[in-house]
């Protein structure tokens, strides 16, 4: 270094002489502007030439990591930096592993290989280490990347990698030597690596693929399973895989030492009782004195008792446990000991990322304001309203201390699209083809009200309308919405095809009453003609609905599309008769449950319920074509729409008892393209007088995806107790809400 930096000095001494600096220029400079140039040197214009603060500049230069070579000329008074540039990586191509560009380009970015980034053999020799270490994280070994460089011009060459993958390590064999009290079953719910199940592809079967990666982690994962079942003396060693390369087999051994089993004995709270009295959290603990320890519980008491100090203020709350052992009695005491610091107040709240979305629709769905004190439940739920509202991809709320009662709250979004204008199609087994158009914004001009228009229409059916809703009218807890409807619908009944044509509207208003929990009242009016073809038992009719319909409904899902927890709920009690030729009493009421089940899988799967039931009250007159159906995807699937209703022998007896559920566990198929795919079971009940006139179930496999024009769904469905005659479907298209 001492030599290289002398041969410089002398290079520069032999071109430069001692005399003022009349300009400067920077030569062959594209990837510095020539401010920031100018800020980098400490030379200006009318300094005498020092070649010290030369020699400094150009170090200066080279730490941007940007140029090969830079020489520095005293030309009559022009002193001239001249750079030779580092070329630039203009185009990246990879083969043989990975199909998808989106997954392609998602590897060359982890890797640090994205187009622009600067060429040298140092970078592209840790991109090629890299990639060799992904494929051995997928269990791939003796893999080879070939790397080819091309020189496209003076700054830029494109690069190009050949992968060969190696053979995937299959897990033949898993031991678990000690262990007597969990059993295989058990450690599968939290490894990874797991022995390869007979028949590898069938869902829940393990295809044991090695996950290299994952190897120093599995021994932990089965301790905290072994605390988590009150062993808390248990050990578990580093795992041992021994790899047979001629077959590409593997044995995964581990070995453990399980000791007694634990039994909760005392647990106790320190807390200063003019905070908070302890007495009061005891019930809500999940851990249970005479009960088999659990490390979890434990934890989750901890948060439990944190989360009940911070509602109070105390933000910086810390909650540190000990657990103390009798190993004579197998007995362990809890001892949470609780530091709330000081209450907290919110000091002002930011907004960033933005775009669109006015800074006061955001404002009202963050709970904590300027001068609040701080409360981790709202913390909590406006993180949660923020991301179920729809308009944005990602909410985070950045807490930042600024003294130790005052906080910053930073709150980040990534916006996403809400308005669509869609043009589609589809197929359906009663449909037929299908087309869709619409146009629809959630949050027109960032306002966060909501205003569609949409055409539906197939051999089966033509629905349009038209809505506009605001959900804080001037930022308020009260919300509203008016809706105009032009529908034509056919229901072909193996006796007779009903021809029903319905044109109007409703407006309705509402508020929040508490957090997550609404009511409202809504007033439709609907002319209605109703034609029938092939029968004479039914009567061509029209006539006028005009009801008010009272409703309550509670939100506490984390997402707009895609819950992972929390539920919907709801009830409504529409009554006909407010005017008009129809008089009639009908009740609905919704539930719907989401659960992650990534804590328990290691794995982004989700459990999803729904239930619904209806009831028709006859008060005066029930139209004719006034009744409930039972069949299709928001209801019962593996069977038509429509599938199930009154034939000509019950004309004058609708079907007014409705009840449908099902159960759906979601996995991940393309996380980047937001597709899922899940498998379900549904279960549904009709009838005239009672529920259970007509009952029919169907399962089957589903394929998710969040599309740019919305959730879309294609239904793989097979009844299970059908019977001759059912309207049966196996596939179905659906557009909308995905559940």
């Amino acid at each position: 270094m001492k030599k290289n930096a002398t041969l410089l000095c002398l290079a520069l001494a032999s071109t430069l002489s001692a005399q003022t600096i009349q300009k400067i220029e920077f030569n062959n400079l594209s990837k510095v502007s020539a401010k920031i140039a100018s800020e980098t040197i400490n030379i200006r214009e009318g300094d005498e030439l020092d070649i010290d603060k030369v020699n400094s500049a150009i170090k200066e230069f080279y730490q941007f990591g940007y140029f090969d070579d830079i020489t520095v000329i005293n030309n009559n008074g022009i002193l001239e930096f001249n750079f030779v540039e580092k070329p630039s990586i203009a185009n990246v191509e990879m083969t043989g592993y990975k199909s998808r560009q989106e997954d392609i380009d998602e590897v060359l970015k982890r890797i640090g290989l994205s187009k622009g980034t600067m060429y040298t053999k140092a970078r592209i020799q840790k991109a090629k280490e890299s990639l060799l270490q992904e494929l051995q994280k997928e269990g791939y070994v003796n893999s080879v990347v070939e790397v080819e460089i091309e020189t496209l011009s003076e700054n830029s060459v494109s690069v190009s990698l050949a992968v060969n993958k190696g053979d995937e390590i299959i897990i033949k064999k898993v031991n678990y030597y000690g262990s007597e009290n969990l059993d295989e079953s058990d450690f599968e719910q939290v490894t990874a690596n797991k022995e390869e199940d007979f028949i590898t592809w069938w869902f829940g079967q393990n295809d044991g693929e090695a996950k290299i990666d994952q190897l120093p982690y599995e021994n932990l994962r089965i301790n905290e399973l072994y605390f988590e079942h009150g062993y808390l003396d248990s050990k578990v060693k580093p795992p041992f895989l021994k790899v047979d390369f001629a077959s590409n087999q593997a044995k995964l051994d581990f070995y453990i030492q399980e000791g007694p089993q634990y039994i909760t004995d005392n647990i106790t709270i320190y807390l200063d009782a003019s905070i908070l009295d302890p007495k009061t959290l005891y019930e809500g603990l999940k851990l249970k004195k005479d009960k088999v320890f659990n490390l979890k519980k434990l934890r989750e008491d901890a948060e439990y008792i944190k989360t009940a100090v911070a509602d109070l203020g105390y933000a910086f709350t810390e909650v540190k446990y000990d657990i103390q052992k009798d190993t004579k009695t197998n007995k362990a005491s809890v001892v949470y000991s609780v530091i709330p610091g000081k209450k907290v107040y919110i000091n002002d709240v930011f907004i960033s990322g933005n775009s669109r979305t006015l800074d006061r629709v955001i404002r009202r769905d963050v709970y904590l304001a300027h001068g609040d004190l701080f409360s981790l439940t709202d913390y909590n739920d406006s993180v949660s309203k923020l991301k179920r509202n729809g308009f944005f991809e990602d909410v985070t709320i950045d807490q930042k201390r600024i003294s130790e009662d005052k906080m910053d709250l930073v709150v980040k979004v990534k916006e996403t699209s809400t308005g669509s204008l869609i043009l589609g199609g589809g197929y359906g087994s009663y449909d037929g083809f299908i087309i869709n158009a619409s146009i629809q914004d959630r949050n027109i001009f960032g306002s966060g009200l909501n205003l569609g228009f949409s055409i539906d229409t197939s051999s089966k059916r033509n629905n349009n309308s038209i809505s506009l809703s605001n959900p804080a009218i001037r930022d308020s807890a009260y919300n509203g919405s008016v809706e105009a409807h032009g529908n034509d619908l056919e229901i072909d009944y193996d006796n007779y095809t009903l021809n029903k044509d319905t044109v109007g509207f409703s407006v309705g208003a509402g508020k929040e009453i508490f957090r997550n929990f609404y009511g409202g009242l809504k007033y439709a009016f609907d002319s209605v003609d109703e034609s029938y073809t092939g029968t004479t038992a039914r009567k061509n009719q029209s006539y006028l609905v005009s009801s008010i319909t009272p409703y309550i409904n509670y939100n506490s899902t984390d997402d707009y599309y895609f819950p992972r927890s929390g539920f919907k709920a709801g009830t409504s009690l529409e009554i006909a008769g407010i005017g008009g030729d129809a008089e009639y009493f009908e009740t609905s009421t919704y539930f719907k449950y989401y659960y992650s089940l990534e804590n328990l899988l290691d794995w982004d799967a989700v459990f999803r319920y729904r239930g619904q039931v209806k009831m028709l009250i006859d008060n005066g007159m029930i139209p004719q074509g006034s009744t409930f159906y039972l069949g299709g995807p928001k209801s019962l699937r593996g069977y038509e729409s429509y599938a199930f209703g009154p034939e000509d022998s019950a004309v004058d007896n609708p079907y007014k008892n409705y009840f449908s559920n099902g159960f759906e566990l979601n996995f991940p198929l393309v996380p980047s393209a937001k597709m899922r795919w899940g498998v379900f079971y549904d279960y549904g009940m009709i009838g005239e007088d009672n529920f259970s006139q007509i009952k029919r179930s169907g399962t089957g496999a589903l394929i998710e995806w969040i599309s740019p024009v919305g959730p879309l769904q294609f239904i793989f469905s097979q009844p299970l107790d059908d019977e001759p005659g059912d309207k049966t479907s196996t596939f179905e298209f659906s557009l909308g809400t995905s559940f």
